[in-house]
């Protein structure tokens, strides 16, 4: 008989996941998760659970709150929720659901799709895992990750750095004898890995540092939408307390959940939906409150995933071009707001300068020179912002500049340490 896959290799990401496999004997090419998706290798980490019940995952999870009129959660960047200690769980269907009940609904779904594609049963799993996930606690989050392994029926689970899985592929792939830099760059952390590589098996020694910042293709997302789009969702609203002489303006903390695609759920809260339906009252124009009735839509009918759809098609087409256009139109909401590279470029500095501050330190741990660099090879579509790929092409003259394998890069270093636990 033809060797079965006795181990997962699985990489969890903010926007998507992939799952290849492994046996002591060969790695397998990675499992067709989302017969919907244009690659169906690559699973959208999008859950939707309607309020008539089942979990939907994917293209499925997005067509499911379509049909179902919003009448469903869809919760996407649940990743995002594993460091922090602050956020427990959302409440589905009247039932509080923990941060790793929610990730492990996809992870289950990636499993339960993964058997029926190879034919096996497994229930050991090696993880990609950020170098520093988002949040404040690194070591609850990879705990959290875990445990939401272990719901999703993985009974054997352990963990290797992205960056490192990222390495192991590219190095795979080497030609010749010289240093490399990986950048990794996802939807909630951009990871760093610099090695020297060749062709033969890459060995642990040959990892020279790894690095990585909780900031990548959502937060960029987010400074379009506090540039640009929050306020059209009452983010610049003026009001008055009843009997107040003092005129406010729409609290900070309200802008930054809603500039956030992971934190936009925490508006629909009771306390907080009913501070913004006052501040609605309170509001000072005819225009601030009409804007509060399109926050109102936004959060009743759950359109966030929309709004941030809409905002990532305008960034993608900014790599291309000086100008795109933010649009979105639904019943109750109408926003057709004009974007440029120079304004984008401009809101996301402080995003941008972290990812190269971290670049630069992992370069630095590595006791090498920019100029020592061969070839630098970039994964995802963050490497394609204009500005942080000039600023990377400039730190590294006399590297050539690669773009490695797309998704796949992780996944497939993950694959091939998961064949390497089970040879022993």
């Amino acid at each position: 008989m033809s060797p079965r896959p006795t181990h997962y290799a699985i990489d969890f990401g903010t926007s998507n996941s992939l799952l290849a496999a492994a046996c002591a004997d060969r790695t397998f090419d990675p499992a067709p998760l989302d017969p919907d998706a244009p690659d169906p290798t690559v699973l959208r980490s999008i859950v939707c659970f309607p309020d008539e019940g089942g979990v939907h995952v994917g293209v499925e999870a997005i067509r499911q709150f379509v049909e179902h009129g919003g009448e469903a959660r869809l919760l996407r960047s649940i990743k995002h929720h594993l460091g922090t200690r602050s956020f427990r769980g959302t409440v589905i269907r009247g039932r509080m659901l923990t941060a790793e009940e929610l990730v492990a609904a996809v992870l289950r779904r990636m499993r339960e799709r993964a058997d029926a594609h190879y034919g096996v049963e497994v229930r050991r799993a090696l993880l990609g895992r950020p170098v520093h996930f988002d949040g404040e606690d690194d070591a609850f989050a990879e705990a959290r990750l875990r445990r939401a392994a272990e719901l999703a029926g993985f009974e054997h689970v352990s963990f290797l750095p992205e960056p490192v899985a990222a390495a192991r592929a590219f190095g795979a792939a080497a030609e010749r004898e010289e240093l490399a830099l990986i950048g990794d760059f996802g939807g909630g952390t951009s990871d760093f890995t610099v090695l020297r590589v060749g062709p033969r098996a890459l060995a642990r020694e040959d990892v020279l540092a790894v690095g990585g910042v909780a900031v990548a293709g959502d937060a960029l997302d987010a400074s379009i939408m506090r540039e640009s789009v929050a306020r059209h969702f009452g983010a610049e609203v003026l009001y008055r307390v009843p009997f107040g002489k003092n005129v406010l303006r729409m609290p900070q903390g309200i802008v930054q959940h809603l500039c956030s695609p992971a934190h936009l759920s925490i508006l629909q809260r009771r306390d907080v939906a009913s501070f913004l339906a006052d501040v609605r009252r309170w509001s000072l124009s005819d225009e601030d409150r009409r804007r509060m009735d399109q926050l109102t839509v936004m959060v009743e009918e759950t359109l966030g995933f929309q709004v941030f759809e809409a905002i990532e098609r305008a960034k993608r087409e900014l790599s291309g071009a000086t100008r795109a256009r933010v649009e979105v139109s639904h019943p109750g909401i109408e926003v057709r707001e004009p974007v440029t590279r120079a304004g984008f470029e401009k809101a996301c500095r402080r995003e941008v300068d972290a990812i190269l501050a971290c670049l630069d330190e992992t370069v630095r741990r590595a006791g090498v020179a920019p100029e020592e660099v061969g070839v630098v090879c970039c994964t995802g579509g963050t490497a394609r912002v204009p500005r942080l790929a000039d600023e990377i092409r400039r730190r590294f003259p006399a590297a050539r500049m690669e773009q490695f394998k797309g998704f796949h890069s992780v996944v497939e270093g993950l694959a091939r340490e998961a064949q390497a636990v089970a040879r022993g």
